[in-house]
């Protein structure tokens, strides 16, 4: 009897062992993913020469000419939901030659569908007539639309640059995967979790099941792309 008893007691131990194992390894590999999304959706931190400041390492913000103290600030700020609210940080420590050349480096793209005439001003090289253009074409649908309609007045090169500055929110449920990668920051591997839950009933989903591979901030930063059809 005690010897049956001794040899239950090393199989539960074992079983118990083996649980644990299991257990960590999903745990680990839940954390990989995580970071490996997260890693994902930040991987563009540049479109064509342009850096985006709210991706943007301190070391690339240093590059851009930023004092350490500016390059501190912004990265306890951010993310900013809008440039204006970046603008407002360097507009105080800068001039407006400064800006437009620090602005040739660095941005926050804007909402195509959102952002007040006068604003689109702070993009070099956009005057009051391409900022009248920009909200001309409004609503946009995509960002094709976009140089579609830009497009009628500037060549191919042209549009390409300006297109670095702006982004057009896409439909949760109904955007193409090129819609989704069109996003300032988001990469092939994020662009496939939006998709994964799809239909999406309401944005508190996609805050829960995004929010399973990104920290808060970088949710917060997502979810200013996205946006859902009211039924």
């Amino acid at each position: 009897m005690k010897l049956l008893t001794k040899s239950l007691a090393i199989l539960l131990l074992a079983f118990m062992v083996a649980c644990q194992q299991k257990a960590n390894e999903e745990n680990t590999e839940s954390e990989s993913e995580k970071t490996e999304v997260t890693e994902d959706s930040t991987e563009k931190s540049t479109t064509s020469g342009v850096l985006n400041a709210n991706l943007a390492s301190e070391e690339e913000l240093a590059s851009t000419g930023l004092s350490e103290a500016l390059v501190s600030e912004i990265t306890a700020k951010r993310p900013f939901v809008d440039m204006m609210d970046l603008h407002s940080i360097l507009s105080a420590e800068m001039d407006s030659a400064g800006l437009e050349e620090l602005y040739g480096k660095l941005f926050v793209p804007f909402n195509l569908n959102t952002t007040k005439e006068a604003n689109f001003k702070i993009i070099p090289g956009v005057g009051n007539r391409m900022a009248h253009e920009f909200e001309e074409y409004r609503p946009y649908l995509k960002v094709a639309q976009f140089r579609k309609e830009i497009g009628k007045y500037v060549d191919e090169l042209e549009v390409a640059r300006l297109e670095r500055y702006v982004f057009v929110p896409v439909e949760l449920n109904t955007a193409s995967e090129e819609d989704i990668l069109a996003l300032p920051g988001v990469g092939e591997r994020m662009a496939h979790e939006f998709e994964e839950y799809r239909p999406y009933e309401n944005m508190e989903q996609f805050r829960k099941e995004i929010g399973k591979y990104v920290d808060d901030k970088e949710l917060s930063r997502l979810e200013r792309f996205v946006y859902l059809k009211d039924k």
